[in-house]
């Protein structure tokens, strides 16, 4: 398929220049642009379809017990007495 398209001299250059940078010639970078935004098909498109509709409707308070539970263990299961989570640092570094 061909795709004629009048693009804004602005995006033209920077197109141009991402490709320059890339190492590429222009019709093959905008290409891989494309590829790399559309839609996947096929099985890729159904497991990304699953994983979002893990994210979108989980349950909020399962998923905070999960966490807690996740870094309890982790505080739990070490070496050192030294905790990956100290609960002083709880809201500002996790």
């Amino acid at each position: 398929m061909t795709l004629t398209l009048e693009l804004p001299p602005e995006l033209e250059r920077r197109l141009s220049d991402v490709a320059a940078q890339q190492g590429l010639p222009v019709e093959q970078y905008t290409l891989t642009l494309l590829e790399s935004h559309l839609p996947r098909e096929g099985r890729a498109a159904e497991l990304a379809a699953l994983f979002e509709s893990w994210i979108t409707q989980g349950d909020a308070e399962e998923q905070r017990e999960t966490g807690e539970f996740l870094i309890r263990a982790l505080d739990e299961d070490r070496l050192s007495d030294r905790k990956l989570f100290p609960l002083e640092k709880k809201g500002k570094t996790w």
